[in-house]
């Protein structure tokens, strides 16, 4: 997380490596929990509708979940804070849920920091969520990413939204277990229905709690952790083994938690 979100710096990028594999991962999942076909189908026993998805954040695990989708052969809405991924949303062939910002305070929010998503303003949350809790209705599988660094998931699908979605729809949470607590200090996800770990059916809904996506695909994801820790270990180990810590690399000094008993970045 500390590592900064430069073109550079994207081979060491564990966040990326892994996030990539969860977004795959949870479309395979809301497939074989769907009760239905994904793609539209033509057969001489009738016509099979495809189906609906809706990914909400449209980082790098959204993205991949797009993609993965789009080769399935569904109709997919994506929406996302940052108006930035608009662009790369609809290339991959999904359609963006656009909603306006009505104030600087909001524009600003949405571009982020360091490629990060940052708290938005809770007027904008509220024209979000109306228009998600439209969009679920209509959507089969429904696939949330939505972290934001150091502070808890934010909520995107609400208990009154997973009440009014169809039965037999799907609610794949990538943000289990790191929502706000609710009662008990339970944690949620981006659905506060969400129970981490565990596939759930509430409503009629089935929502699917799991916390470790990429140990789904451990071969892989085994494969890519490594490279990212060489691309890392690189920069601070020279050629001959011997450690060398440059504060004059922008990466190593982001990373740089402590040096000589001091505490070099606050968390």
């Amino acid at each position: 997380e500390a590592a900064p979100r430069t073109t550079r710096a994207q081979s060491l990028d564990v966040l990326s490596s892994q996030a990539n594999i969860a977004g795959y991962k949870a479309v395979l999942i809301a497939a074989d929990v769907y009760p239905r076909f994904m793609p539209m189908l033509m057969t001489a026993a009738g016509t099979v509708k495809a189906a609906r998805v809706l990914i909400l954040g449209a980082g790098v695990a959204g993205l991949q979940a797009i993609a993965t989708a789009k080769r399935l052969g569904a109709v997919i809405e994506a929406s996302d804070v940052r108006p930035a991924v608009k662009e790369q949303i609809e290339s991959l062939g999904a359609k963006f849920l656009d909603v306006p910002y009505e104030t600087q305070e909001e524009r600003e929010a949405a571009e982020g920091v360091g490629g990060y998503a940052r708290p938005m303003p809770p007027s904008w949350l509220a024209r979000q969520s109306a228009l998600v809790h439209e969009r679920a209705k209509q959507a089969d599988i429904v696939i949330t990413t939505a972290l934001i660094p150091g502070r808890p998931a934010p909520t995107l699908i609400s208990a009154d939204t997973v009440q009014a979605m169809k039965p037999g729809s799907v609610l794949v949470d990538l943000a289990a277990g790191r929502g706000p607590e609710g009662e008990g200090g339970v944690r949620g996800g981006n659905c506060p229905l969400t129970e981490a770990d565990k596939v759930v059916t509430k409503h009629g809904v089935t929502l699917v709690g799991y916390t470790n996506l990429a140990s789904m695909v451990a071969a892989d994801a085994s494969s890519l952790y490594a490279r990212n820790l060489l691309d890392f270990l690189k920069l601070i180990v020279t050629k001959e083994g011997a450690l060398n810590i440059d504060l004059a690399d922008d990466i190593v000094a982001a990373t740089l938690l402590a040096r000589d008993g001091a505490v070099t970045r606050k968390a």
